[in-house]
């Protein structure tokens, strides 16, 4: 009986593990396929504020947002390979970018108690590994310059890598704070957040509003 108690509670916290990942990862994954869609040059690129960054967030209130952002990200460029056209390369921005937004939910949900600090996470993994697979993808898609320079991509890598992280950097730096800021203080006084807090993991803490 004792076994049977045991795990019907789990089975809910399982359950409501799965839909939370599942929940944020298509929130992400749709909100940045629309961005993609309607304003392209926002998404992808060196110079990019991909909106959908603003839901990392999540993470000051629930590590479930780790997998889920990661997997959200990973849906969304693997779309986006039928979508640019990038083929085989596109599995550079799968691959490594997912991992930039895996770092950077794990460092915000890490420092969750201290959301602007916490926030830098996405900005700081972002800047320093998208720009090294960016030039092979831009190359691909028959770029021969920087899009809005005229910095060439057949020059230093140094000197490419430097623009990008700079620039991807600003980008995630304005969506994170600019729009991620605004939301996580919305959110905070909302009861999802409390839901989103109560997390089936044991790890309830979350920022104070």
């Amino acid at each position: 009986m004792t076994v049977r108690n045991a795990t019907s509670q789990h089975i809910p916290a399982r359950t409501q593990h799965i839909s939370r990942v599942g929940m944020i990862a298509a929130t992400y994954a749709a909100l940045t396929l629309i961005v993609t869609l309607f304003l392209s040059g926002l998404a992808w690129g060196p110079i990019q504020f991909r909106l959908s960054e603003a839901l990392c967030v999540l993470a000051l209130f629930t590590p479930d947002a780790i997998p889920g952002l990661t997997l959200g990200c990973a849906l969304a460029n693997i779309v986006n390979i039928a979508l640019s056209g990038t083929g085989t390369l596109g599995l550079l921005d799968v691959v490594f970018g997912s991992l930039a937004t895996l770092l950077g939910a794990t460092f915000t949900w890490h420092f969750h108690d201290k959301p602007k600090l916490a926030l830098v996470g996405p900005v700081l993994f972002n800047a320093l590994i998208v720009p090294a697979y960016l030039p092979l993808m831009l190359t691909a898609l028959g770029f021969t310059t920087i899009p809005f320079t005229s910095i060439s991509l057949s020059e230093s890598y140094i000197l490419v890598y430097l623009f990008g992280a700079m620039t991807v950097g600003i980008g995630e730096a304005v969506v994170m704070y600019a729009l991620g800021m605004p939301l996580y203080h919305a959110l905070a006084k909302t009861s999802l957040s409390d839901r989103l807090r109560s997390t089936p993991t044991g790890a309830e803490r979350g920022p104070k509003a």
